[in-house]
């Protein structure tokens, strides 16, 4: 029996979309069952669920789920709906994966979507006195004029629930107690690694519980984007995780391509694999900076940072920026490659390689890294794949995740490189993935940096560009992990929806788990080797 027949025979009222990826909508009171039994039935084993998107379809509020296993490695979406704009309803999906307590959040925040069951019903990102859902067609910003007063932190949450009667009834959930003692990290903090605030519950050193506080760098980018045309949005996906800014935006025009049916040159192909390698590599240089500051290996930061700059000199001559890149475009790139783009990435691979020797004298072998390292803030697989946490976190826990192998695009699927994973699931772990995997990034520059073929940089667009109607989503192995691309397009020069699956948000959201029975310090090597970038999951 295949997917479509399943779905049918468990819900006979969903209707499947006839173009595009596997698509079925689901009647709101039918959801969680079928979602419970496409999880755990043998056949289909949806484990992941990799994007939970909120939508404003007009006369109903809904959502987008994207899932995918990790066993048979088939998709589908799925969509449900109210159309209750009062007092909007959900069935939550918290029981079935981890990775729905935070989107849910964010779709609460966003939409007024009250999800049944979710322990956890307040603002992720916004102050808890905010007026309205700020993605909603007709929201009102005149609603929300500068507040100069601090927010209030409240302790208690609510959850709504269904009685034994089948009441919908409220109830509290406490997040701390009043004799805990609770203390705050961030989010003016170097080891939090941005604007993140941590409500960290401590039992002397060792940390009973943290509740994570995102919002402090929100710029309404997806909501932005509602205003702006698709070449437009380019701009923003470099202010995402600004180390990843080639590979966002690669696949916010792989997303546009695939919608408009545009094919791009091979040498298209081989500069943005080439790009995005040299941009995994920037960023696991500034991730082996900054573990090793947070480590106090103040050495080994000047190090990384050293090594840095010469990638960031190879993307100027180019691009002509360094840490924001605007490149990839809608059918090419902004601009060919420097003459001596080619020259000055084998002059560095040449010069690299040795040097990752003296990374390793100076810090991985060092007995303190090893103690305060191997076997502290353990993620195991069953977990990772919950949370969504992928990338270099996930892979360090036995899930091989990487969307390169998985889902092959640019010339992934013509390059020879291995997909780095550990077991441990520790810090440690998580340290050893990104500096393995700088060798294989160099490894798959190797192949293509001498073979890069002749052709237009750029295929000839019209001057405005209008997304045929319907859903649309990509990915790509970003820096941090599957970085993926949600359109819904009504045909117009803007997109309707445009949601951006963060790499950072998943990592955060598992936090409390992995730090849970550790020592206060041990949050700051946790935290460093998560390597989370918050604009990334503020958005």
């Amino acid at each position: 029996m295949n997917i479509k027949d399943r779905i049918l025979e468990i819900v006979p009222e969903a209707r499947f979309a006839e173009q595009g990826d596997l698509t079925a909508t689901i009647p709101a009171e039918s959801f969680h069952a079928l979602a419970e039994r496409l999880k755990n039935d043998k056949d289909t084993q949806f484990d992941f669920l990799l994007s939970l998107t909120g939508m404003d379809w007009g006369e109903t509020l809904g959502v987008v789920y994207h899932l995918e296993s990790t066993v048979y490695g088939h998709t589908i979406v799925l969509k449900t709906m109210t159309a209750d704009r009062e007092k909007p309803e959900l069935a939550s999906v918290t029981d079935l994966w981890r990775a729905a307590e935070f989107n849910e959040r964010e779709v609460f925040d966003f939409f007024g979507i009250r999800f049944i069951n979710n322990s956890d019903m307040r603002r992720l990102y916004l102050r808890e006195d905010w007026v309205g859902y700020p993605l909603r067609k007709d929201y009102d910003d005149s609603l929300n004029p500068l507040r100069m007063t601090n927010e209030v932190t409240e302790d208690t949450t609510e959850e709504l629930s269904v009685d034994e009667e089948g009441n919908l009834v409220n109830k509290t959930n406490v997040l701390f107690e009043d004799k805990e003692y609770v203390v705050n990290i961030g989010p003016q903090h170097p080891a939090t690694h941005g604007v993140l605030r941590f409500r960290t519950s401590l039992e002397g050193e060792t940390i009973k519980k943290i509740e994570p506080y995102c919002g402090y760098i929100h710029r309404g980018i997806e909501k932005m984007n509602e205003s702006l045309t698709y070449p437009q949005t380019l701009a923003l996906t470099d202010r995402l995780d600004y180390l990843a800014s080639h590979q966002n935006r690669h696949a916010v025009c792989m997303c546009v391509e695939k919608a408009m049916g545009v094919e791009v040159s091979e040498r298209v192909q081989y500069i943005r694999t080439i790009m995005d390698e040299l941009q995994r590599i920037d960023s696991h240089l500034l991730f082996y900076s900054c573990a090793c500051m947070d480590l106090g290996g103040l050495t080994a930061f000047f190090y990384g940072f050293r090594d840095r700059e010469k990638i960031l000199d190879i993307f100027e001559a180019t691009t002509g920026g360094r840490l924001i890149q605007n490149y990839n475009t809608i059918g090419g790139v902004q601009a060919d490659i420097h003459p001596d783009f080619v020259k000055d990435v084998k002059e560095f691979i040449a010069y690299l390689r040795p040097i990752l020797k003296e990374y390793h004298d100076i810090f991985t072998g060092n007995i303190i890294v090893h103690q305060r390292m191997k076997g502290v803030g353990v993620l195991t697989r069953e977990d990772a794949i919950s949370f969504g946490a992928t990338g270099g976190t996930g892979r360090a826990s036995g899930w091989a995740c990487d969307t390169r192998k998985r889902k092959p695009y640019a010339m992934y699927g013509k390059v020879d490189f291995k997909e780095i994973v550990y077991n441990e699931g520790d810090c440690f772990a998580r340290y050893m993935v990104r500096m393995d995997e700088i060798l294989e990034s160099m490894k798959i520059i190797e192949q293509l940096i001498d073979n890069i073929p002749a052709g237009d940089y750029q295929v000839k667009m019209k001057p405005i560009i209008r997304v045929p109607e319907g859903n649309y989503f990509a990915s790509v192995e970003a820096s941090r992990g599957e970085f993926g691309v949600f359109i819904e397009s009504h045909g117009d020069k803007f997109p309707y929806r445009m949601k951006y699956r963060s790499t950072g948000l998943p990592l955060v959201s598992a936090i409390d788990t992995i730090t849970r029975g550790a020592k206060i310090a041990d949050l700051i090597a946790i935290g460093a080797t998560l390597d989370y970038v918050v604009p990334d999951i503020d958005r």
